[in-house]
């Protein structure tokens, strides 16, 4: 069955249609397990996708929502939650609580709502990538419709702003 065709990727393509999202799902031709990969296949920067990261937080899951570009600061998102600590959770989890596996992870399309939190790096492209359902699946979006679609929260998850990608050059692109 091509990935564009399974169950997981066809829910999120009903509840993106449901939601009325403007952006079609797109099948890769082949996976696209890092932001640095789904980057180069769509020929965008990197800090236009839009990472899909488990992490557990006071013993729930936490969906974080990030740039390609920025990376997550755990102690940062554990201090603006309030909680004592945050920690990425192991594949098993993020399994279990999204239906869909790492590196296809979409932020909609779960057995149960999960928390949110997008950010806000990803204003910074007036298009970003998001992840279908599926490692080969992706569709276009919006910052402001991630937040939408998510009912999540802004939130600074990283230490500032990552440079642009035509700003640094390509052998210390983050």
């Amino acid at each position: 069955m091509p990935p564009a065709d399974s169950p997981r990727v066809a829910e999120v393509r009903r509840l993106l249609r449901e939601a009325g999202a403007l952006g079609e799902v797109r099948e890769l031709p082949a996976e696209v397990r890092t932001a640095a990969a789904a980057a180069a296949a769509l020929g965008v920067p990197v800090g236009a996708i839009a990472n899909s990261l488990v992490f557990v937080a006071a013993g729930q899951p936490l969906l974080v929502l990030t740039s390609g570009a920025h990376r997550v600061d755990e102690a940062k998102v554990a201090v603006l939650l309030g909680v004592d600590a945050v920690t990425r959770a192991p594949a098993e989890l993020v399994r279990q609580v999204t239906g869909q596996p790492i590196g296809g992870v979409a932020p909609v399309g779960h057995p149960e709502p999960i928390g949110t939190l997008v950010d806000v790096e990803l204003a910074r492209h007036p298009q970003v990538w998001a992840a279908a359902g599926h490692p080969a699946t992706v569709f276009p979006t919006s910052y402001e419709e991630l937040l939408r679609l998510t009912d999540g929260t802004a939130a600074e998850v990283g230490n500032g702003p990552a440079p642009r990608a035509h700003d640094v050059p390509e052998a210390v692109a983050p």
